[in-house]
């Protein structure tokens, strides 16, 4: 069962911004990035208030993915990565993405905050920052 609603053209759009995102992180990378985007989803908080589902996830603006502006974003997704996609929308989860809202790849270590969330964990080049129960009690 979904954790949020997605019709095809939003699982190609998902599978396209993991793939734009973190492709060379491998798999893991990839479902640590829709994590986020699905939280992003389901989230109804902070910088999220507004994101109803996946396109407004993706294409949000201000706030939205880097990857949205660079041209290999448009590269038509791969069945390999609309199958990740789906994964995710169907609610597997992976820590660090557990419950994280934002990752960034830093040019050293993690710093502990970032925009005032705190770092809960670091894939490959990736750092992760996840928002407190009490500020979002729905992921």
């Amino acid at each position: 069962m979904a954790v949020v609603r997605a019709t095809e053209k939003d699982i190609q759009t998902l599978a396209r911004l993991m793939r734009a995102e973190a492709e060379g992180e491998g798999k893991l990378g990839m479902l640590l990035v829709g994590n986020v985007g699905v939280n992003r989803v389901r989230s109804d908080c902070l910088d999220f208030k507004a994101i109803r589902d996946i396109q407004d996830m993706v294409f949000q603006s201000p706030g939205g993915f880097e990857a949205t502006t660079k041209p290999y974003f448009y590269q038509r997704a791969r069945e390999t990565d609309i199958a990740l996609a789906r994964r995710v929308v169907a609610g597997e989860r992976f820590h660090p993405g557990t419950r994280s809202l934002w990752f960034f790849e830093p040019p050293g270590e993690c710093p502990p905050q970032w925009y005032n969330q705190w770092n809960v964990g670091r894939f490959k080049a990736h750092c992760f920052y996840s928002p407190t129960a009490q500020d979002c009690p729905r992921i």
